[in-house]
Formats: structure tokens, sequence, C-alpha cells
């Protein structure tokens, strides 16, 4: 069983309820076999941009932030990482790309899940693969393929 902990600090955005978050965390995780846990944090734009500095030098907010734990050696543990989502930005996003705010959401959770899996997209072999992967995870929810822009329908 995947276990999640979600830590929202915002009340006034549209959020997913925790069993969409549980479903979308799950459908990224069924090839893995084990049981894991991921720390959820939705957040607003200051601590999303805080953090981004912060870990990535890049300045202002960004959709997802994603921590892989790294543990040592030795010691058994299932926490696979923290995903931190900027709420409003999502928001921003799927208005701006004329994307239903749940799908758009249930992107950047499998998104941000992928990368604590390992997965990355910093050259354009891995981008393919990685997001390949999210499209096939995408369909099993019935949600399309988040990379086709409406003209491209």
């Amino acid at each position: 069983m995947n276990l999640i902990e979600i830590q929202a600090i915002l009340s006034s955005t549209a959020q997913p309820c925790q069993e969409k978050i549980q479903l979308w965390v799950d459908a990224a995780l069924a090839d893995l076999n084990r049981d894991t846990e991921i720390v959820v944090r939705i957040v607003d734009e200051h601590e999303s941009a805080t953090l981004n500095k912060q870990y990535r030098h890049k300045i202002g907010p960004t959709n997802i932030l994603s921590f892989p734990i790294e543990i040592p050696e030795g010691v058994e543990l299932n926490l696979l990482g923290d995903l931190v989502i900027c709420a409003p930005l999502l928001e921003i996003e799927a208005l701006e790309q004329n994307k239903p705010l749940m799908n758009h959401w249930a992107h950047i959770i499998i998104h941000g899940v992928l990368h604590l899996l390992g997965y990355d997209h910093i050259d354009n072999d891995e981008a393919e693969i990685m997001e390949n992967k999210e499209i096939k995870i995408l369909t099993t929810l019935n949600i399309e393929n988040p990379y086709i822009q409406d003209c491209d329908k």
C-alpha cells in the first residue's frame, strides 16, 4: 500500500481531495511492486519560489518540485520522497492551457512521482521516455494526453 501524507497550507484554491491524490500516486506507482510513502505539500507561490531558488537556483514559482529521499545503505525505509506543488500556479496553467484543472493536477502529480522514481527530462531521449510513461499512466485514468495542444486535436 502506498501511503501519502498531504500538507496543505492553502484553503482558498481548488485542490483535489486526498482520495484523488492517492489514486494518481497509486497509478504512477503501479509497476513498483513495493509499498512506499510520499509527502505531498501544497504551497503558495512564495513558498514555491523560495524552494525553487534554494534548490534549483531558478527565480519564481514552479508547478512542482520533487525531492527524492536518499536513504543510506543498510537503512530500510519506504519513504520515496516529497512533492511540493504550487496550487495557484496549477490553476493558472490549466486555464492558459485550456485543460480541466483536476486533469492537470493528475498530470503534475504523476510527473512528480516519476521524478521520485528517477525519471527525468533533461535531454530529449529522457523526456520522450518520461512523457510516454506519463501518457500511459494518464490513459489508465481516462485522462487525455497533456502534451497535445488544442490545435493538435
